[in-house]
């Protein structure tokens, strides 16, 4: 079925402000998707309210408004432009709501816009979670005992019904916004009345409590000719209780029999064929451990984030692919990108594990409420791959930037075995560190699976990485033991700690015996038909896969990892402007960074993509084998710019503003001495490296002081101490 070519102006809604639940996946899409109708010759209007955005810039879109997003904005820009059709799906939650506002009240019929890449029936279908309850009962897909309430007394009068926990689920919200579970009577009103008032419609679905089950997700792809593939499958690590967006995830999914695997995919195809999705859709699935019973959450008629982790898990692009389909192509007329031989009808081949970790923000706000619900807490994540999941796992936790390495990074060891086990039950961020001293301490696979519900695969995998920890104590390092060692990911200082010895010791001992990384390609395709895109992963103990180098000058720009609370999107966005200026001059670009959601993890950016931690030891193995001309730290944010040393010490130039003015800027003292040189006035303080110097500068200046540590991004650690 070819292009529509009634369509011709069509107008892009983005996703607004960055939340939590809704980050810079969105960006990456809408920006994909512009770029997407416009090789199509589509004229786009992009009307979105985040200025950090790659999205918002004037050659993403003919036209871009940035403007509040509501309805009577809207209204405005569509009188004024006048778009022959509105694509809803790419902005999240905020851009579906606004698609369906704008249906209700009529506007798109009094200016005779249609809605493309989906219909106002297949959102309420989807969305409303009483019109979501009849579809899936009218064809036959289960869905746990609920009931949708409108009030907080019919809410009481049905839990009362079916017995605590329950599970409340607003309709039309995002990241699980407004919901979550309750136990008693008392949250269930508190969750509820604030649940009621965040839904755009004032519902909310009262659902039994399967918490414990698997939680597994079908990220799906439909055309409005009927074809339907998968695109991936991913299995949370949590069980159901916490939000995916909070949860460890792992794709493909490691636990599925084939008879579980095929039963769930063909009930994702059955599901966005009876709502008639044109696009991608994601499906979220309950599975009894113990059975073959499973439930429906709920279906995202849109591009979400797990649809951006999907993405780049691999290689499929789904917005872009998702944006043909709205003009009306079918799978099989759209080429894959990748590949340039298969089409988007082809189901991604996955030969390597990939794996999600949440950045969540407790290091930042170190006395919030670290327990994980249905409501999601986490600003961002990051990605990892290897062709094992405990190398996957090892990479992205070192990945997080947050001053953990391994499963020793959190220190239970203080705790007796009776609180050891309390400590278990407890859904939290540091809940995989805890399994691993239960390991450590003996504790039994089937008594950890029963307090925490995850499955005994997962807890044998940490058992492997725990198991090593004790082989590095004990047994001689030999060759053979660092090789394993680096199979799993043990970073150099993890290993060099466990040893004894100094990591410049294990790092020459690797080189020594060409123990070294080598990155394989990601391809769609399991390598059955050769891929043209440069987007790398690294291995131990394998080939190298990556691509000779050209005679051009080569840049290795650096990323700014995951998005947390002060260190955005705002990265992403100067970081990918970097590499199209450094392009546009001619010169070879080499992105590093870890982040699923972000534009510059697209595989069409950079000439090349590495998927890796933003570590000096990650960095350094990339710097061997492209031997860069020059590095730019300044665009990646503290990430990057906390690299800025060890890169020089690879032999690297850093290009851009010089390494010891950068230095000047970070470190408090050499800023208080350009102060002084300069005689710039500034408040009286005073430069402490123990809490001891800070007590004595304290009471020299008088309280209240200021606490501002060196090289920290958006005020973290910053405090205001009216006392000592």
């Amino acid at each position: 079925m070819p292009r529509n070519h009634e369509i011709k102006k069509v107008l892009v809604i983005g996703s607004g402000p960055i939340v939590i639940g809704q980050a810079a996946e969105f960006d990456y899409a809408g920006t994909q998707a512009c770029r997407s109708l416009k090789e199509e010759g589509v004229e786009v209007v992009l009307v979105n309210s985040n200025p950090a955005t790659i999205m918002t810039d004037k050659d993403i879109a003919d036209q871009v408004y940035i403007e509040p997003l509501t309805v009577s904005v809207l209204e405005q820009i569509i009188a004024k432009e006048r778009p022959d059709s509105v694509l809803p799906t790419l902005g999240g939650q905020a851009g579906l709501n606004l698609g369906m506002e704008l249906e209700e009240k009529g506007i798109l019929a009094k200016y005779n816009v249609r809605l493309i890449g989906t219909t106002a029936q297949t959102i309420f279908k989807a969305e409303d979670r009483q019109a979501f309850k009849d579809t899936m009962e009218k064809i036959g897909e289960p869905c746990a005992a609920s009931q949708v309430v409108h009030n907080v007394q019919d809410g009481i009068r049905f839990t009362n019904t079916i017995g605590y926990p329950v599970v409340l689920r607003p309709a039309y919200t995002l990241g699980g916004s407004g919901g979550g579970i309750a136990h008693n009577e008392t949250e269930l009103i508190e969750i509820l009345t604030n649940g009621l008032r965040l839904s755009r419609v004032g519902e909310v679905l009262v659902e039994r409590c399967i918490a414990g089950w698997k939680e597994i997700e079908y990220e799906v792809m439909r055309d409005a000719a009927g074809n339907c593939i998968t695109v991936c499958n991913m299995e949370n690590i949590d069980p159901v209780g916490v939000h995916t967006g909070d949860s460890i995830v792992v794709a493909p999914s490691q636990t599925l029999g084939d008879k579980e695997y095929q039963m769930l995919r063909t009930s994702a195809l059955n599901i966005i064929s009876e709502l008639e999705i044109t696009g991608g859709c994601n499906v979220q699935y309950a599975l009894n451990p113990e059975s073959f019973e499973y439930c429906v959450i709920e279906v995202n008629p849109r591009v979400s984030r797990s649809s951006a982790l999907a993405s780049k898990a691999t290689g499929y692009p789904i917005a872009k692919v998702a944006a043909k389909i709205a003009l009306g192509y079918t799978l099989d007329e759209i080429k894959n990108a990748i590949t340039g031989k298969t089409y988007a009808s082809f189901e991604p081949m996955l030969d390597y594990c990939v794996v999600k970790i949440p950045r969540l923000p407790f290091d930042k706000f170190i006395t919030a409420k670290r327990t994980l619900t249905t409501q999601m807490k986490a600003t961002g994540e990051v990605m990892s791959i290897c062709d094992n999941f405990e190398g996957a796992l090892m990479k992205a936790i070192r990945s997080l930037e947050q001053h953990v390495d391994s499963l020793m990074s959190y220190d239970f060891t203080a705790c007796s075995d009776e609180e050891l086990r309390e400590q278990l039950q407890v859904v939290d961020d540091r809940r995989i560190w805890v399994i691993a001293e239960a390991l450590r301490r003996g504790v039994s696979y089937k008594e950890i699976q029963e307090i925490t519900r995850i499955d005994i695969w997962f807890i044998d995998k940490l058992a492997i990485l725990v198991e090593m920890e004790e082989r590095l104590r004990k047994e001689a390092l030999t060759v053979d033991l660092l090789k394993e060692a680096k199979r799993i990911e043990f970073p150099d200082n993890v290993i060099a700690q466990l040893t004894g010895k100094t990591e410049q010791e294990i790092h020459d001992m690797r080189y020594d015996n060409g123990i070294v990384a080598a990155y394989k390609m990601v391809d769609t395709c399991a390598a059955e038909f050769e891929a043209s895109t440069p987007y790398y992963y690294s291995v131990y103990g394998s080939e190298n896969e990556a691509a000779k180098t050209t005679p051009k000058k080569k840049v290795l720009v650096l990323g700014s990892g995951p998005i947390r609370i002060g260190q955005g999107i705002e990265f992403d966005y100067c970081s990918v402007h970097c590499t199209w200026a450094f392009a546009k001059e001619g010169w070879e670009t080499v992105i590093v960074n870890n982040n699923p959601e972000t534009v510059s993890t697209d595989f069409d950016i950079a000439d090349k993509l590495y998927f890796e931690p933003l570590t000096p030891e990650d960095v350094e193995s990339i710097v061997k084998l492209e031997n860069p001309d020059g590095a730019v730290v300044q665009f990646g944010g503290q990430t990057a710019i906390k690299l800025t040393e060890s890169l020089m010490k690879m032999g690297v130039k850093i290009l851009g503003t010089k390494a010891e003015d950068v230095d000047a800027a970070e470190d408090r003292e050499l800023f208080d001495e350009i102060l002084e040189k300069t005689q710039i006035p500034r408040a009286a303080g005073g430069t402490v490296f123990t809490a001891e110097e800070a007590k004595e500068v304290a009471n020299r200046l008088g309280y209240p002081v200021l606490v501002r540590p060196s090289y920290v991004l958006g005020g973290q650690g910053h405090e205001n101490c009216i006392q000592r």
